[in-house]
């Protein structure tokens, strides 16, 4: 199986910064997209930001100029750089990734459990 870990969630005050990051483990043969979604209360939950494997970046209109999405592909991870908060960021944070487990040749997605991210005004 594979597990995908986020860390950094957390209260800040509107303007502050906040990092997370999500780190992917199991039996993985290759990750190929990353990304970074989010879901506030009574919402669906939306694309933040994705990164490919080969570093090609996408950000929702709401955040260009403010978040940064990267990834070390190797040690699999995937970090989310947040400036400028604003207290509409505030939801639960998910990453994904797109991954081809050992012996399993076939893309599947996953999800980490998520991370809250609070932004006061």
């Amino acid at each position: 199986q594979v597990q995908l870990v986020e860390a950094g969630g957390g209260l800040v005050q509107a303007g502050g910064s906040l990092s997370l990051s999500c780190a992917a483990s199991g039996r993985i043969f290759s990750i190929g997209a990353m990304g970074w979604y989010r879901q506030a209360p009574g919402n669906q939950r939306e694309l933040v930001a994705s990164v490919t494997r080969g570093g090609i970046t996408k950000y929702a209109d709401s955040v260009k100029g403010r978040f940064t999405i990267s990834r070390d592909n190797a040690r699999n991870m995937v970090y989310l750089q947040m400036n400028s908060l604003k207290p509409r960021d505030t939801a639960v944070y998910f990453c994904n990734a797109d991954v081809v487990r050992i012996a399993h040749p076939a893309w599947e997605t996953y999800w980490g459990q998520g991370t809250q991210v609070t932004v006061s005004s």
